[in-house]
């Protein structure tokens, strides 16, 4: 279950999509929105590993090293 945050996003973005298309909005444009919140999450979520809180602590030893 770890792409939930990708998939409230997804959901999120398709209410934000129905809502503005319901307000007047063109339909594309306001696609265009919907796009770029999951296009932002999925970044999110490919670089979020390489944060600085988020990396795994390397034990002694537990690289390898060339002799």
């Amino acid at each position: 279950m770890p792409a939930v945050g990708l998939l409230l996003t997804t959901t999120a973005g398709l209410v934000v999509w129905i809502v503005l298309w319901a307000i007047g909005v063109k339909s594309f444009d306001a696609f265009l929105i919907t796009a770029a919140m999951i296009l932002l999450a999925a970044t999110a979520r490919v670089f979020a590993p390489a944060f600085r809180g988020n990396r795994r602590e390397e034990h002694p030893g537990s690289r390898w090293t060339p002799r």
